[in-house]
């Protein structure tokens, strides 16, 4: 019964880094929820629910005018799967006013209450009559999708695994390699399974730096859709090492591949099922299919290197994925390809300043390590487990898995050397 009291006392905060209890939600199933609201505090977070990720499927929408508002509307219209009221009645003239809502409700539809007094025989009063939960204002964001969860979301629902997409902000920055190498540091730090998916299907890289060749991978995936489940993902997945599985690409061009917005969603749902990983390796492209991705992904990395393109490129990126995801942490960045001999470079943090991140990693150009492990299919780590890009690849993995904080990186190699000698 307490959870019907439980409220932040501030609408908003959860504005900026999102809160635990967001960060644990499941997406909420296609639903239609009508809010009737008295006071714009309320209804702004209950707005704010409505933009977010995990309500995609839902439809939401937004009233003004309380209990009375909502009685006169369902009198002529059908009552939705949810409607939540606010009220500042007292808790006699509430129970009234509730009254004349039940005749015009729909048997079906469940019923949220937003009060303004915290009074726990009008809580008891409430769920007897068949009210589903009570709130007291002020609510936050947090309390609205927590309570919509545990209205329509299984209790007993298994966590669904995070998903963690990573994209360039320009061809050719090593989003791939960083996205494969993180998902390898994962697996091994961890002994947590990780599935690695392979968006590229016309050019995708994680077969060769995996050193697999499956005769099946994501391209049957995304056109068996409907076929869609545990047991058919499992027989496509292709096992790189303990606790690393992949989705290949099938890397040819027999073919143009052109997919829907909603494209790769019931294969990312049912990797989540199954793995508290899933990496998605996210082609430089920009359309209805990876924008929805990416939209919906709980974490993402940008990776770029230090030009202008690049940055201008991050800032586009970050600052859509802010608009697309209001309710989530700004996206995560690496820098790639730092020090690359006589190339002009803009510097870390002048690279950073406009987009208004630190970046998590900075890594050098070392095209001798690099390309000894692409060609070997091998990971740095494993090619050589005391280079500072595998340091980089360990501090991201901890970050993303919500196992370290995110630091300011370290600088390495010629970065770091020639910083030491200008102080010198």
């Amino acid at each position: 019964m307490d959870a019907g009291f439980k409220h932040s006392g501030d609408p908003d905060a959860v504005m900026g880094e999102p809160s635990a209890e967001m960060d644990a939600l499941r997406p909420i199933p296609r639903i239609s929820i009508q809010a009737f609201c008295e006071t714009e505090a309320v209804a702004r977070p209950i707005e704010r629910a409505g933009e977010d990720r995990r309500m995609a499927k839902a439809h939401l929408r937004v009233h003004m005018g309380g209990v009375r508002a909502a009685a006169e509307h369902y009198a002529s219209a059908p009552t939705p799967n949810l409607v939540i009221l606010e009220s500042r009645y007292a808790p006699g003239e509430l129970m009234t006013e509730l009254e004349a809502l039940a005749e015009v409700c729909d048997p079906g539809s469940k019923v949220v209450v937003i009060g303004h007094y915290n009074d726990v025989a009008l809580y008891r009063d409430l769920i007897r009559n068949g009210i589903s939960e009570y709130l007291v204002a002020p609510v936050a964001l947090a309390d609205i999708m927590g309570v919509i969860s545990s209205l329509f979301v299984a209790p007993d629902a298994e966590p669904l695994g995070r998903s963690l997409a990573f994209v360039g902000a320009k061809g050719g920055v090593g989003s791939s390699t960083i996205a494969h190498n993180v998902s390898w540091a994962i697996s091994k730090l961890f002994s947590s399974d990780v599935v690695v998916a392979d968006l590229d299907l016309p050019f995708g890289t994680a077969n060769i730096n995996f050193d697999q060749d499956p005769a099946q991978g994501i391209a049957e995936a995304i056109f068996s859709a409907d076929r869609m489940d545990d047991v058919f993902l499992d027989r496509l997945l292709s096992k790189c090492a303990d606790h690393l599985s992949l989705l290949a690409a099938p890397s040819i061009l027999d073919r143009t591949y052109d997919f829907d917005a909603d494209a790769f969603s019931a294969l990312i749902e049912t990797a989540q099922r199954g793995s508290p990983i899933v990496t998605l390796d996210v082609p430089h492209v920009w359309n209805d299919w990876t924008r929805q991705v990416l939209a919906r992904a709980d974490e993402i990395v940008i990776t770029a290197t230090p030009d202008l393109a690049n940055l201008r490129n991050a800032k586009n990126l970050v600052d859509t994925l802010k608009r697309l995801r209001p309710n989530d942490r700004a996206p995560r960045l690496v820098l790639n390809q730092l020090q690359i001999p006589k190339r002009p470079e803009i510097s870390p943090q002048e690279f950073t300043d406009p987009l208004e991140l630190e970046p998590l990693a900075m890594i050098d150009f070392d095209p001798a390590i690099f390309g000894a492990a692409a060609n070997n299919g091998r990971m740095i780590a494993e090619t050589d487990a005391k280079h500072p890009a595998a340091e980089a690849f360990s501090q991201i993995a901890h970050v993303l898995t919500g196992r370290g904080e995110a630091k300011r990186p370290k600088k390495t190699g010629l970065l770091g050397l020639k910083d030491l000698l200008r102080r010198k």
